[in-house]
């Protein structure tokens, strides 16, 4: 049982002995006892609110009820607990001895990669994750890509605590924007100039000198997708993306899903015709305003595609949840979709919608463009040449998905301690050097039960630790928020720690106990598992060396 956990139940049990002497019929399961670190560490390791927000049903005063439980708690303290105090208005703050960080420690050590900082709090349920899905009409640019690390690390830390997950690309192969490709693709191939609107990049034309297709713009238009999906397939390949479908959107009209999808809406009253188009009543299930399905010309819309690929997703293929990570021009479709999921008979708690907002590079003074349709887009190959993918990977998750963010790629070039990859993966990589020099040195590390954990009590030593510590809780509250950010956060904290134990705390000296040697081996090795764990749910490798 975790620390965490021995006062939880210890906090639940005081709980039941005051009840007991008071005639009340009140308890607090364990499970209800909310813990978190202080804000402050002169404030303890540990508070607890529980009475806060019990005082009430126990007839009490909070500050009077926290005086109580600490009573209780100090005349029989739970391990390693040295003081129980009343703070505020009625915290309890714990503080601990260094022995319950020996113990954490010990117990990442007994986990290791594979198990520790492994909560299961999705139970299996089975998630699919929609990310990037952008259309087939040029190179993976940027502004998708940059989204594609927050989908790929939210998909990771979903399947490391508990959840069947699988990453999905919605291949928009069919409509408008496939004609328009296959007319540009067509005028190059004439040596002509691409129609206003059309797709003018230099990739058209070494497209267009390999088609040999009919003279027919859908056929030339999927053609061209389908050469262009290859490469987006390869540019994502090279910052570790991989997705386990690529779901076309023309399968789905071809089907006959987008039909049979109008028309259970229909059955239940929910579609109307007006002007030859075929509408949605959104407005039913909330929706500020109607929507068409189908266009007077029969061409069907994309939110029609859209509801029939949700349902597919939630009813035919029984998805438990379904994440949908989006751009922010797309915000205005999010009632629509959630509007016609719920008129399908689908719990639209079922669905999340992610949005993406702006994401502006700049290059010392000068600003990057990011559009794709004139050809003049940073494309997410150039990027990773530039700065490597694991730059690439970071840097989109330093900021929450939420946030319109500006990134300097000058800084991200610079080996310092400002640019958060080259901070970071030092800290890997001094950890590979300690493990050379040992080697060089012929120090083995011995075993985990005949080192003695407790000889680390140096400031920078506990304060490394109580950052592994961290991870589990990190790990989960990333998991519920789909916040991969917090990871990132954590990693560069950990690195932070680490350096700083590095400066501080000899290791191999030769006026290093060598007891005192062993232990700082072992919180070596923790550190590496650390930083593998939190690196590979960035999707960022950790080098030995740089």
């Amino acid at each position: 049982m975790s620390t965490r956990d021995e006062l939880a139940d210890a906090v639940s049990r005081a709980i039941g002995e005051i009840a007991r002497r008071d005639g009340l019929t009140w308890e607090v399961a364990p499970e209800a006892v909310h813990l978190e670190r202080p804000a402050r560490r002169d404030h303890g390791d540990w508070s607890t609110n529980v009475a806060l927000v019990t005082a009430k049903q126990a007839g009490s005063d909070p500050r009077a009820l926290a005086g109580a439980l600490a009573a209780v708690l100090s005349a029989d303290p739970p391990r390693h607990v040295d003081t129980v105090e009343v703070a505020g208005p009625g915290f309890v703050n714990f503080r601990l001895d260094d022995g319950w960080l020996h113990a954490a420690l010990l117990e990442m050590l007994a986990g290791g990669e594979e198990h520790y900082a492994r909560p299961d709090i999705g139970g299996g349920e089975k998630v699919q994750v929609e990310f990037i899905s952008a259309n087939p009409t040029g190179p993976i640019h940027v502004g998708n890509g940059w989204w594609g690390s927050y989908g790929d690390s939210l998909a990771r830390i979903l399947a490391r605590t508990g959840h069947r997950v699988v990453r999905e690309y919605y291949v928009n192969d069919t409509g408008g924007q496939i004609r328009t490709l296959g007319e540009s693709l067509l005028a190059r191939r004439r040596d002509d100039d691409v129609p206003e609107g059309g797709y003018s990049g230099e990739y058209v034309t070494e497209l267009a000198a390999e088609y040999e297709g009919p003279d027919e713009v859908t056929a030339a238009g999927r053609w061209a997708a389908d050469h262009i999906l290859d490469h987006i397939r390869s540019s994502l390949a090279s910052v570790g993306i991989y997705f386990d479908e690529w779901y076309s959107q023309a399968s789905i009209e071809e089907s006959g899903a987008v039909d049979e999808t109008i028309g259970l809406l229909a059955q239940k009253g929910l579609v109307f015709e007006e002007d030859g188009a075929i509408w949605f009543r959104a407005t039913a299930e909330g929706d500020s305003r109607d929507r068409v399905l189908r266009k007077s010309n029969g061409d069907a819309t994309y939110l029609a595609g859209d509801l029939a690929y949700h349902r597919d997703k939630l009813v035919v293929r029984g998805f438990d949840r379904v994440i949908d990570v989006f751009g922010a021009d797309h915000h205005g479709q999010v009632a629509s979709l959630v509007a016609g999921v719920k008129a399908l008979g689908v719990d639209p708690a079922r669905l999340e919608v992610k949005l993406g907002q702006m994401v502006s590079l700049v290059d010392g003074d000068e600003a990057v463009k990011m559009g794709k349709r004139a050809g003049n887009a940073v494309t997410l190959d150039s990027l990773v040449a530039d700065i490597g993918p694991d730059a690439t990977r970071i840097l989109s998750l330093t900021s929450s998905l939420d946030q319109a963010t500006t990134f300097d790629l000058a800084s991200a070039r610079v080996q310092s301690a400002d640019n958060p990859v080259y901070y970071v993966q030092m800290a890997s990589a001094r950890i590979g050097g300690v493990g050379r020099k040992a080697a060089e040195k012929g120090v083995i590390r011995a075993e985990l039960a005949a080192v003695d954990l407790a000889l680390l009590h140096h400031q920078r030593e506990l304060e490394l630790i109580r950052s592994l510590e961290e991870l589990p809780e990190v790990v989960a509250e990333a998991a519920v928020d789909r916040a991969p950010v917090r990871i990132t956060t954590w990693v560069r904290r950990l690195a932070t720690c680490f350096h700083g134990f590095y400066h501080d705390c000899p290791i191999l000296a030769g006026e290093v106990d060598p007891a005192l040697t062993q232990a700082r081996l072992w919180l070596v090795e923790a550190t590496r598992i650390g930083l593998d764990i939190g690196l590979g749910l960035l999707g960022v490798s950790a080098p030995e060396e740089l």
